[in-house]
């Protein structure tokens, strides 16, 4: 198979604790079942209805809920569409409304009930009216009404006082608005969250308190949801990141478990009393991926199984006290053992990809014990497994480096492809941990496919990818299509069969169409089983014909950049590494429409040509 870069239950009066197999939603709490609706701008986000990804700047028609229950956020009026921002925000994507353009999206369909729980990640750039709308749930067809009887619940920003406000309207039409308590700064980030209650509707900005009013519990409709602009005048003018809904209340531990996710995958600081995850920090390797935790404030507010959207799910901890949390992310490396050192005697590989845990309180103590915790990998997708040559890897002694650590044994297969080490102590705060393996052959542990391109070169378009391991691999063929649905063979190349060696690939479409082009890798194992990549698309227009292009590509030493008769002469010509560092090459012309560049002393590896013809960038990836 080809992998392609990818208990305790507890119900108190106030608050429902999620407590159930495979937390797979936000942080690691809850499921599809209770997370009704999450969108993050890092997920899913495209210019069409699920078919083009969104670039930086493009207007988005389609925003994917990444919750499991497809409750995707459209917006059909173009003029109404929020832009698509990448790097925005701690690195991240956001969705940036714009107050004159009435820019908002609406989901549909949501499964709601007398509770929830409400987190959006957002910034103001200026409050062009008095409550600008952050979002607004209602019953079918009343999410952008403006009668405020019609608004069951929200999240509002007065402009008078900068200050965030939510609202509930109970079953019984009574209308509950959370007094205003924090204020908000202008282009600054904050993790906005109110939860509704049995007793009370609570307001929170960063985790710290931000008002609250009583309520009776009860929620009228709010299936349909509006992201940003509302009707009237209730625009919103800024970014929004992440949206993420509970058709319950979640409990403190919980709740506190899903604001550290946020602060640290977009860069926001909590108080010392609530800053339960430190891995984020720049200082400390940024670990601000895919963070996920358990914890417990109390007896009945606790949570002790999480997974998230990663693959390592921590379980069963033998000694969570009262305000203590283990809390973990990753650096967002390869899931890979191709290339990767640092591992001690006996094995022969590990993940490029590293975890590392926080372990604290909420009282500013330095750290606590947990005790003992079952860690579960799911290597779905990961090759073949002996679960008796899997490794956990702990930097015990926290000095950046495992090969001086000993490894734990142990794992065994709990079912399908998750692999278990039980009652692990060697977690302390602060420490990295990882996966290895004994034998790269059996127990591979790889992410085969590096990178999947397409490049326009002149009349052609070049396909190159790369693969760090191959398991049973028989074939690769590059697939075209005008729409997105209809898929065309354009090129076959025979794989490697077996290999935990990196090996470089390239095809060309000689007649690409003018207009859109989309291309996806199809991999078929030597058993039939076939694997797709991921989509990418082209833009060709005539004068894409007039090159510059080049020739051979893959080469074994010089190749030649040649441009037409009567063409510009390319301007700014350097040839660039896989890191992006520019190489001294040699240059020979060949007359007014080309000019020779000696590759041949460079060593094998993945080269890219950069150059302007009339003032229009180019570049052009070879295969040395």
């Amino acid at each position: 198979m080809f992998q392609f870069l990818r208990s305790l239950p507890c119900v108190v009066a106030a608050s429902l604790t999620l407590q159930m197999a495979a937390q797979s939603g936000p942080a690691g709490v809850g499921s599809s079942a209770n997370n009704v609706l999450w969108l993050g701008a890092d997920h899913g986000v495209f210019s069409d209805a699920g078919i083009t990804p969104a670039v930086s700047g493009a207007n988005v028609l389609q925003w994917s809920d990444r919750s499991g229950n497809g409750r995707h956020a459209f917006q059909a009026t173009l003029t109404n569409r929020p832009n698509y921002i990448t790097g925005a925000l701690n690195g991240k994507p956001v969705m940036r409304f714009t107050a004159a353009n009435t820019d908002r999206m609406l989901a549909t369909g949501i499964s709601t009930a007398n509770r929830a729980s409400v987190w959006v990640v957002a910034r103001y750039s200026s409050l062009p009216s008095p409550n600008p709308g952050v979002l607004q749930g209602a019953a079918p067809g009343d999410a952008y009404s403006a009668t405020p009887a019609l608004k069951n619940m929200g999240m509002w920003v007065s402009s008078a006082t900068t200050q965030v406000w939510g609202r509930g309207i109970q079953a019984d039409g009574t209308s509950r608005n959370v007094t205003m308590a924090t204020a908000l700064a202008v282009n600054t980030p904050y993790v906005m969250n109110t939860v509704y209650r049995q007793t009370a509707i609570s307001q929170y900005v960063n985790h710290g308190p931000a008002g609250s009013v009583a309520s009776d519990g009860t929620l009228r409709s709010w299936t349909d949801m509006a992201i940003g602009a509302q009707a009237g005048t209730e625009v919103w003018n800024g970014d929004i990141a992440e949206v993420i809904v509970f058709n319950v209340d979640v409990n403190e531990a919980q709740r506190l478990i899903v604001t550290s996710y946020l602060a640290a995958k977009y860069g926001m600081t909590l108080t010392a009393s609530t800053d339960v995850y430190r891995e984020d920090q720049p200082a400390r390797g940024n670990y601000d991926h895919e963070v996920a935790g358990i914890g417990r404030t109390s007896i009945g507010n606790l949570h002790t199984d999480a997974r998230g959207t990663g693959i390592v799910r921590i379980s069963n901890p033998t000694g969570l006290g009262n305000n203590e949390f283990l809390i973990w992310g990753h650096d967002n490396g390869v899931l890979g053992a191709w290339g990767v050192g640092d591992v001690p005697t006996g094995l022969e590989g590990r993940f490029q990809r590293t975890w590392r845990a926080s372990e604290r309180n909420t009282t500013g103590t330095a750290s606590v014990d947990v005790g003992a915790v079952d860690i579960t990998f799911d290597l779905s997708g990961l090759g073949p497994v002996d679960p008796a040559e899997l490794r956990l890897l702990v930097d015990s002694d926290q000095d950046g480096s495992f090969a001086d650590e000993v490894p734990l044994e142990g794992a065994w297969n709990v079912s399908g492809n998750e692999y278990r080490f039980s009652a692990v102590t060697a977690l302390v705060d602060g420490a990295r941990f990882t996966l290895g393996t004994t034998d790269l052959r059996s127990t591979p542990l790889p992410v085969e496919l590096l990178f999947f391109e397409v490049e326009g070169n002149g009349p052609v378009v070049d396909m190159t990818w790369a693969t760090a391991s191959e398991q049973g691999c028989d074939r690769f063929n590059v697939e075209r299509s005008a729409d997105g649905s209809e898929w065309i063979d354009v090129a076959e190349v025979t794989g490697a069969g077996t290999s935990n060696q990196l090996l470089q690939y390239s095809a060309v479409d000689e007649q690409p169409l003018t207009g859109v082009n989309f291309y996806r890798l199809r991999q078929t194992d030597q058993d039939g089983t076939m694997t797709w990549s991921d989509v990418r698309s082209l833009m060709r227009t005539i004068t894409d014909a007039d090159g510059p292009f080049v020739s051979p590509n893959p080469t074994n030493g010089p190749v030649v950049l040649s441009w037409p008769a009567g063409t510009p002469l390319p301007e700014h010509i350097q040839v660039l590494d896989a890191s992006g560092r520019g190489l001294a090459v040699e240059q020979h012309p060949l007359g007014a429409n080309g000019l020779t560049l000696d590759l041949a002393p460079l060593p094998p590896g993945i080269y890219v040509i950069r150059l302007e013809q009339a003032g229009r960038p180019k570049s052009i990836r070879v295969l040395r």
